[in-house]
């Protein structure tokens, strides 16, 4: 059984909003932890997407992403509209039901062993246009939901957002030689203290700049993977990843009150349902452009399912901008859901793969899931 639902439900149990032993009465005290561990799975899964992953595939990631989102966020604007709890309130809903969780899909990918697998590739291309996407859709946000009218300065937050992004994609295609001697040190402590003060650092640069922070500690990951101490890098944030992501997803599981679901479930489940459709049908596309069978196709569409991180982001903008209460009990069941739902369907996508068009036969998945499991050990 993945470790995610265990972290995020040990959260749910030891926190405030539960009845019982309380091991923290606020969650905000593990704000600063749980963004590192945000911060240290984004870098690892930057180390682990190779500049020539982009110069080979790109356009096919641009399209099966671009594809993603226009199904996703499409469904989920549709969704929001249908609730008819309010235009803002609908785009809120557009990008929540949206957006995967790049913490969770990471975790499901290291966790089941398929950071080598074919199909990892667009998945993690799909992670990247999302981010991409997420860094101008926050910007564009923002003014929507406040109720601001100065598009001009709507547009400028976006413009100094991709300005930002595209600097550190010419950093990552033109800078990696100049930037790998600065890393190149054989003591392993101070290459510890250099590669985290880098992804901690891009981090915080990219939230000033209106880029979520993730997508600056993945550009830092995807730079220095590129480099001569790349390897040695991957070896040694192992323990810190995995360390951090565990207060991350414990820290999640620490702001969620189990009894603020039983109110709106039923739009809930529906929302589960859509985006369970929406992912598998975008894994059909992917399968398209890249030529898969139907395991990989299962792969791809359930381990996008999660969400989690900005959701949760969309859930504190919309209480603060004083949107309709729902949204928030809203947010935090359906991502509470998937969180956890997620890894189990993933390790179990070859159950998702024989209802697909052309499913393995029984006897075929017997075969690969063995294999799964023990990449994974």
């Amino acid at each position: 059984m993945p470790t995610i639902p265990l972290f995020i439900l040990a959260g749910i149990l030891l926190g405030p909003n539960t009845p019982g032993f309380v091991l923290l009465d606020d969650p905000h005290d593990l704000e600063m932890l749980s963004a590192l561990g945000l911060v240290l799975l984004l870098f690892y899964l930057g180390l682990e997407f190779h500049m020539d992953d982009l110069k080979t595939g790109g356009k096919k990631m641009a399209i099966a992403g671009c594809f993603y989102l226009l199904l996703n966020v499409g469904a989920g604007l549709a969704f929001g509209f249908m609730m008819g709890w309010g235009t803002s309130e609908a785009f809120v809903f557009a990008g929540v039901l949206g957006i995967s969780s790049s913490a969770i899909v990471t975790k499901i990918l290291v966790d089941l062993g398929r950071i080598g697998n074919p199909e990892t590739k667009p998945i993690l291309g799909i992670i990247v246009v999302e981010d991409i996407f997420l860094a101008m859709y926050l910007a564009a946000l923002q003014p929507i939901i406040s109720g601001a009218d100065d598009l001009a300065e709507t547009a400028g937050q976006i413009g100094k957002a991709f300005a930002f992004l595209l600097v550190l994609a010419l950093a990552a295609r033109f800078g990696t030689k100049v930037i790998g001697k600065l890393f190149a040190t054989k003591d392993n402590e101070l290459l510890v203290i250099s590669f985290l003060g880098a992804a901690v650092l891009v981090a915080g640069i990219s939230e000033k700049f209106g880029v979520a922070d993730a997508i600056g500690a993945f550009m830092v990951g995807l730079i220095l993977g590129s480099t001569a101490s790349g390897g040695r890098i991957r070896d040694l944030v192992h323990p810190l990843r995995d360390a951090f992501a565990a207060i991350f997803f414990f820290g999640f599981g620490l702001s969620i009150d189990p009894g603020d679901i039983g109110s709106v479930i039923v739009p809930v489940l529906i929302a589960v349902v859509i985006t369970l459709a929406m992912n598998l049908t975008a894994g059909i596309v992917a399968a398209r452009i890249y030529g898969f069978g139907p395991q990989p196709t299962a792969n791809v569409g359930t381990t996008l399912l999660a969400r989690g991180e900005f959701a949760l982001i969309l859930a504190t903008m919309a209480a603060t901008a004083g949107l309709d209460p729902r949204l928030s009990p809203f947010i935090a069941s359906y991502v509470l859901i998937l969180a956890v739902l997620a890894p189990l369907v993933a390790g179990r996508s070859h159950w998702v793969a024989k209802i697909l068009p052309g499913g393995r036969r029984p006897d075929q998945e017997a075969e690969r899931q063995p294999e799964e499991v023990s990449a994974s050990r």
